[in-house]
């Protein structure tokens, strides 16, 4: 087994969470916050918008059982990369897409693997890339969010499309 991670952010971190943690080969999905400028945020301060960072996820994957390019594919499917700074109603610089690397080698797969989707979109990918930053896990009450809340609102209509788009679209991905 060799373990690896990987750090997305694309909207609200449940809707994220809740797709890759459902994932063939992926042993965690932790919702957190990177990117900003404030040491342990907490979920108040980053809806504010003050503190620069991003929900996001913290992906802990197999890369003998999937691979980081097959994990993009699966990001790319489930959210919109040409909207800055908002999914669907969601709205904020803590709602970017972004997609956090390690290494050189890491960048250019992110790099190459929008290159490959870019041909899907109409309008320009303004998914941010960069070298990653420290990540702090969300509060408690957010992990696992659409597993221990199915039948909230946002859960009902937001997340759980998301969740069926993946199922569709990678069947043979899921866990």
């Amino acid at each position: 087994m060799s373990m690896k991670k990987l750090l997305l952010g694309g909207g609200c971190f449940w809707c994220v969470e809740a797709v890759f943690s459902n994932v063939k080969g992926v042993s965690k999905a932790i919702s957190g916050y990177a990117g900003g400028k404030r040491k342990n945020p907490s979920y108040e301060q980053v809806c504010s918008g003050a503190t620069g960072h991003a929900e996001v996820v913290e992906i802990h994957y197999d890369d003998e059982l999937i691979t980081m390019d097959e994990l993009l594919d699966i990001f790319w499917e489930i959210h919109d990369p040409t909207t800055l700074n908002r999914q669907g109603a969601d709205a904020g610089t803590q709602y970017r897409s972004v997609v956090y690397y390690s290494d050189a080698q890491e960048k250019e797969k992110i790099l190459n693997s929008i290159k490959k989707i870019s041909e899907k979109f109409e309008d320009e990918v303004v998914t941010e890339v960069s070298e990653l930053p420290e990540f702090y896990p969300a509060e408690d009450y957010h992990q696992n969010y659409f597993a221990q809340n199915p039948n909230q609102g946002y859960c009902r209509v937001v997340i759980a499309p998301k969740l069926q788009k993946f199922m569709t679209h990678f069947p043979n991905r899921l866990a």
